[in-house]
């Protein structure tokens, strides 16, 4: 017994005749004829005595329709609590973001987006690195973040690519270099080179130094910062230059002149909102489906903007 032919037979009854049903339904009416006598053969009763004067009802058909009826307002009782709960999802969701793509237009506008759709939802945002996220993440105390460079050792880690990030150069406005930009990595090999810690993101500062070898620059690493925002501060005081994501751009940062090099143009990296595959609750679902669409859209936005 099919909750399709429940529905179907309850239809005949209150529409009085197998056509009418089939016109209510659009379904065919030898279609819907077939469903009903289905229905009689799987519970082995006749539930119609038919007649050249219509249908009627048997015992058994009276005692389905009543029960059916019951049945199938459940079923909407339960379809409708379900759909409030995809609209006004409530609860807490924890989410990092590296500090540098907090102000990312592709990540605001998912934010903003997923709050406009979801606002009884408590949405804490806290700036992490990547790899202190993977840590969160594995141990339930983060329920999704934004970073780079998933780690393939960790399959339960699933991801949505929001955007494909590219880097640049950060020097000093009063450098001369802001003057007169350099055109290879090479050409600022004997600038003071302001870097971060391997311990912090190894990944990550592996990805870039092996990049800038490839690119035959080696950097002369006078001063380090524990992240992005304190890079660029160092930048912006004067005490070197640096390498970070082009995402930087959107910070209002003054006394810093960002300058492209091909080298690092064309090195990428993809930013995910990234989770743990059998961590879910209805607030980090929500996301997940706003993010899919947005993902879909940032990523065509990068193919056009990136060469």
């Amino acid at each position: 017994m099919e909750w399709r032919q429940l529905r179907y037979f309850v239809c005949v009854v209150d529409c009085g005749s197998v056509s009418a049903a089939a016109r209510s339904v659009h379904v065919a009416q030898p279609a819907l004829t077939r469903q009903i006598h289905q229905l009689e053969e799987n519970l082995g009763v006749v539930l119609f005595t038919r007649s050249a004067h219509g249908m009627a009802l048997t015992e058994a058909g009276r005692i389905l329709y009543d029960e059916a009826r019951h049945v199938l307002e459940e079923v909407e009782r339960v379809r409708g609590r379900i759909r409030a709960l995809g609209a006004h999802a409530s609860g807490n969701l924890a989410l990092g973001v590296t500090s540098t793509h907090l102000w990312l237009p592709q990540v605001s506008s998912l934010l903003r987006d997923f709050r406009a759709r979801h606002p009884t939802i408590s949405l804490q945002i806290s700036p992490i690195l990547s790899q202190p996220q993977v840590e969160l993440l594995l141990s339930g105390r983060l329920d999704a973040g934004v970073m780079f460079l998933r780690p393939s050792t960790q399959p339960l880690l699933q991801g949505i690519e929001l955007y494909r990030e590219h880097f640049c150069l950060a020097v000093p406005a009063a450098s001369p270099l802001a003057e007169a930009p350099p055109e290879t990595l090479a050409d600022v090999g004997h600038e003071d080179f302001i870097w971060f810690p391997r311990a912090g993101t190894p990944d990550y500062y592996d990805f870039l130094m092996e990049a800038f070898q490839r690119a035959g620059f080696l950097p002369r690493i006078v001063q380090e910062g524990s992240d992005n925002v304190t890079v660029l501060s160092l930048v912006a005081a004067g005490l070197g230059v640096s390498v970070v994501p082009a995402a930087s751009r959107h910070r209002s940062i003054d006394g810093i002149c960002f300058i492209d090099l091909p080298e690092l143009k064309s090195l990428q990296l993809p930013l995910e909102l990234v989770w743990k595959e059998n961590h879910s609750s209805p607030p980090l679902c929500e996301l997940l489906a706003t993010a899919r669409g947005h993902g879909t859209a940032a990523l065509r936005a990068a193919e056009l903007a990136i060469p």
